[in-house]
């Protein structure tokens, strides 16, 4: 993603199924650009109506003065408003990203149309602005129905889930950065933990949390697959 916001590639997806990362890998990417360089629109629910939409990345570009009244909306004026910000910055030496997460509730093939003009603003050389879309896998179905905004996707990468070792070392790296100083969890215990997880972090993440709280109320300091099973009877997994 930085790669595609960094070299103007215009657009990049990113997807996963749910619990594997997706919305912190965003928060890791928000975090490592420039505030003072970057305009950045960040819609967490795009659920909406084409027009809505645009008017919701228009008012987070810092657009005032916005019709209020569905009926007063307009994706031509909206279009217009966006394009004249994406001039500004470019003018005034800013880069403009737009992020959309939980693309993959967009249902509305209009909606995508809507995106794909945004994707017109070009100057002579580069796009004005970058556009990453976030979501779950179903997410790609709806891209490849618009063969045009396909053509626009730079990269696109999925978020598979961790393997048995990596959810291994996904587990020791939390626990040192908590403070750990010494193995908590047994290898039959982070084997356990990877069976009933499948590797989605998320799901990593409850068993671990359940895990060591029973150990905890038990008194013990050592988490093997047997405390697993009853962490994981806890969830109800």
């Amino acid at each position: 993603m930085l790669y595609v916001i960094q070299e103007r590639k215009g657009a990049g997806i990113l997807t996963g199924i749910f619990g594997c990362g997706k919305t912190l890998l965003t928060r890791a990417l928000l975090a490592q650009l420039n505030k003072n360089i970057y305009q950045i629109a960040l819609i967490n629910n795009p659920y909406l109506k084409a027009v809505e939409l645009l008017r919701s990345i228009a008012r987070m570009l810092g657009a005032e003065g916005l019709p209020e009244k569905l009926t007063e909306m307009s994706s031509d004026f909206f279009l217009q408003t966006i394009g004249d910000i994406l001039l500004n910055n470019a003018k005034d030496g800013k880069e403009t990203l737009i992020i959309i997460d939980e693309a993959h509730v967009i249902s509305d093939s209009e909606v995508l149309e809507e995106l794909r003009l945004l994707l017109n603003f070009q100057s002579e050389t580069r796009f004005l602005l970058t556009l990453i879309l976030i979501g779950q896998p179903e997410l790609l179905e709806r891209i490849h129905k618009n063969k045009q905004l396909e053509q626009r996707i730079a990269i696109g990468y999925n978020l598979g889930p961790l393997s048995n070792k990596e959810t291994q070392n996904y587990i020791e790296h939390r626990l040192k950065v908590a403070g750990a100083q010494r193995k908590i969890f047994t290898e039959s215990a982070t084997s356990s933990i990877y069976q009933n997880s499948g590797g989605i972090p998320r799901r990593i993440n409850q068993i671990c949390d359940m895990a060591l709280l029973t150990a905890s109320s038990q008194g013990l300091d050592k988490i093997d697959d047997t405390l697993i099973r009853q962490a994981i009877a806890g969830l109800g997994l």
